[in-house]
């Protein structure tokens, strides 16, 4: 069977700079492909035209006939007005999915997304809730080929795992372009680079991540081989040219004709291999004192509800904090309480004397109208930087900016090209502690290798959010954890808070079933030893513990519109007593897919 979508060959420029050239590239029934690639590469401008609403510069474009695809792009946006209802609503009234079939689709996709306020305005939601959303409106429309272009920005690390279950029960093809190395390594099941480093422009290779960086790592040390050699016979061929050979036969014609090749493949490797990286290395202060913040009972409160209570915690001196909780836990609200920006409900928070903090604001909040020029050196053509003046090209060449670039607005940046700029800015401070807000979002993978090699040199202390599990892992030489429900714990890392998360998690979920249970006078209950079995999924379990909730609220309305059908004002009405009767359908239809649903997880229970 041929492939969904193939494309043969295409290029694509803005301006002058081409983007990429004569890449091909195919996404077959059952693909799970995660797209990387340095910033600038052209990953999620591949996107758009595989969804179609990019056009290329030279190529061909096959799309095999009526498939249908759905595209979340890297930035959510939803109207004035839209709810999450009236969102999913229209998704699924735009698919194809049977009418039959939406009521059932439409509460099982939002049940296992976990929203609950369904009335709930689009735009008033967190950055992690509308990515939420946009999943899921690009779900319910039954898609062959799901494209996500960095879904887990904003996610938090329970929306991350959330999305990752259901990329891996999917039947679907699915393109994902991702900087999350954890979340391509669960995904993925193939992988696809696409760089100028490449002879075709891309490396594809079948498996998960950490097998495509084997074959990348084998790829690369053969092309480096490849140019030894190159270089090697190219210069032997050059001494040979300088002894004045002439091309009177066609023997000696021949060999400079293929020198001439030689030459220009050598020149093909070299532009292609020729990269470079951001050089990232924050500035520590020679503190000697050890305890730099000291959190004494401290307890947050916001709109009536309590994000921490009793907090205490020390960050002394080398400490590399990573702090991690649920959306609306209160992170970021512990970072501006530590730089003294808000005040505790309870508590005492010491810092020591003319301590230095430094702050990466998630919002990446720059001046749209300034150029870059003036973001990296606010006061002159050049900056300070570790006792040295630095020039703002060679400042900006640290971060991989062109020359040509320090006179357009930061408006016309990208995201990781906005992360660079914040990074430098930091970088200009010397900081006894780093407060880190999200700083992966955008930036591609090399940058992140470079961002964790910086932080783990740096000789002050940091507190590090971020949904990026790699970097927590390999950063933070403690973790502080935030239930969202007023507690705080403290780990020796990232895998023991998650442990912590699921036990807590099976508890609060066999209380839940345990409470239903005993109000429906089940005594199966009385057994805890059955109860505590658990022999479902996450999702499965969330969604156990609400379906009885579910199957009461579908009751009230399939006996609303039973009551609207054998209305007698309607009787002589038969457009009103058609539309009356088709209601009653769907509600009878999805009470009874509600209860075969209940006993279906009641069997996987038991």
């Amino acid at each position: 069977m041929p492939p969904l979508i193939n494309v043969r060959s295409i290029s694509k420029a803005f301006g002058a700079d081409p983007l990429f050239q004569n890449v091909s590239f195919t996404v077959s029934e059952g693909d799970r492909i995660g797209l990387i690639g340095p910033n600038g590469s052209g990953k999620s401008t591949l996107l758009r035209i595989l969804a179609g609403t990019e056009d290329t510069d030279a190529g061909e474009i096959a799309v095999r006939k009526r498939i249908r695809l759905s595209y979340v792009e890297q930035e959510s946006e939803f109207r004035a007005g839209d709810t999450v209802r009236s969102v999913v609503d229209a998704a699924l009234k735009s698919s194809a999915v049977p009418e039959s079939e939406r009521g059932t689709r439409f509460a099982e996709t939002l049940g296992r997304a976990g929203f609950e306020d369904l009335e709930a305005h689009a735009t008033a939601l967190s950055g992690g809730w509308q990515k939420r959303l946009a999943t899921v409106q690009a779900l319910v429309q039954g898609p062959d080929i799901l494209q996500l272009d960095e879904p887990t920005n904003h996610l938090d690390l329970a929306g991350i795992e959330w999305l990752e279950e259901v990329l891996e029960q999917t039947g679907f093809a699915c393109v994902v372009i991702s900087h999350d190395r954890y979340f391509l390594e669960n995904v993925a099941t193939e992988m696809a680079e696409l760089s100028r480093v490449y002879p075709d422009g891309l490396l594809r290779v079948k498996g998960r991540y950490s097998t495509f960086l084997e074959k990348k790592e084998e790829f690369l040390h053969a092309q480096s081989k490849r140019q030894e050699a190159l270089e090697n016979l190219v210069h032997s061929e050059i001494e040979w040219l300088r002894r004045g050979a002439k091309a009177r036969t066609r023997k000696s014609k021949a060999r400079i004709d293929k020198a001439g090749e030689l030459m220009g493949e050598l020149a093909d490797l070299n532009t292609r291999t020729r990269s470079s990286t951001a050089q990232i290395d924050f500035s520590a202060t020679d503190r000697k004192t050890k305890r730099l913040i000291e959190l004494q009972g401290v307890s947050y409160e916001i709109g009536g509800r309590r994000l921490f209570h009793g907090l205490n915690f020390i960050i002394s001196a080398g400490l590399r904090v990573g702090l991690v909780g649920p959306n609306g836990s209160g992170k970021t609200t512990l970072l501006r309480l530590l730089r003294g920006e808000v005040a505790p409900t309870m508590g005492e928070i010491r810092r020591a004397e003319k301590l230095r903090i430094v702050y990466f604001d998630q919002r990446r909040e720059l001046d749209p109208n300034v150029t870059l020029r003036r973001a990296l050196a606010p006061e002159g053509d050049s900056v300070i930087y570790q006792d040295r003046v630095v020039h703002v090209a060679s400042w900006a060449a640290k971060f991989l900016f062109k020359g040509e670039q320090l006179n357009q607005p930061v408006e016309r940046l990208s995201g990781g090209e906005r992360a660079r700029v914040l990074i430098a800015q930091l970088m200009l401070q010397p900081a006894d502690v780093l407060l880190l807000d999200e700083p992966t979002n955008d930036l591609d993978i090399p940058t992140l290798e470079i961002l964790e090699e910086s932080l783990l040199e740096f000789r002050g202390s940091l507190v590090l959010v971020t949904h990026d599990r790699y970097m927590l892992d390999r950063v933070s030489t403690v973790v502080l954890g935030l239930d969202g429900q007023g507690g705080a714990e403290r780990f020796a890392d990232y895998s023991q808070w998650e442990t912590w998360q699921a036990e807590r998690q099976e508890v609060a979920e066999t209380s839940a079933r345990t409470t239903a249970r005993n109000i429906a006078g089940d005594p199966a209950t009385a057994d805890p030893a059955a109860s505590s079995k658990k022999k479902l999924s996450y999702l499965e379990a969330r969604e156990y513990a609400s379906i009885e909730e579910r199957v009461a609220a579908a009751d009230q309305v399939l006996e609303a519109k039973r009551a609207a059908a054998e209305d007698p004002a309607i009787a002589s009405d038969s457009t009103r007593l058609i539309t009356a009767h088709a209601e009653l359908q769907e509600a009878q239809e999805k009470v009874d897919e509600l209860y075969a649903r209940w006993a279906e997880l009641e069997k996987k229970q038991a």
